[in-house]
């Protein structure tokens, strides 16, 4: 890569702020981004799965945090999304469509499996 692509021309900061309770556990989660025109404000969530990959030990950092408030269903949901954004992310970092389509096809098994999405019929 030239050097001109490696040149920071802008930043822009994501913040994340976590209220815990008493024992240390979640309750309530919100993020904004400066570059967000949408919402400039603080967007309540109750989940979030965030990877790091470290460059000097090529190794990846997760923060994965959801609140008390979180059903098991809205996580089911949560990482179906997750996984069916991981399988796209790969395809276009990689161009490797044979695997990323196989990861798109566990996707849509969790999908139906945890009933986010109704099953495909035979024949269709």
């Amino acid at each position: 890569m030239s050097e001109d692509k490696k040149k920071v021309i802008k930043k822009s900061k994501i913040e994340v702020e976590v209220g815990l309770n008493e024992d240390q556990v979640p309750t309530s989660m919100k993020w904004r981004a400066e570059d967000n025109p949408e919402a400039q404000d603080w967007q309540e969530s109750k989940g979030m799965l965030v990877s790091f990959f470290d460059k000097e030990s090529r190794d990846t950092f997760r923060i994965d945090l959801w609140t008390t408030e979180m059903q098991v269903m809205e996580m089911d949901r949560m990482v179906f999304h997750t996984l069916k954004g991981l399988s796209e992310s790969y395809a276009k970092a990689t161009g490797n469509s044979e695997l990323a389509g196989q990861m798109q096809q566990f996707a849509l098994y969790f999908g139906e499996k945890t009933e986010v999405i109704k099953p495909k019929k035979e024949g269709n």
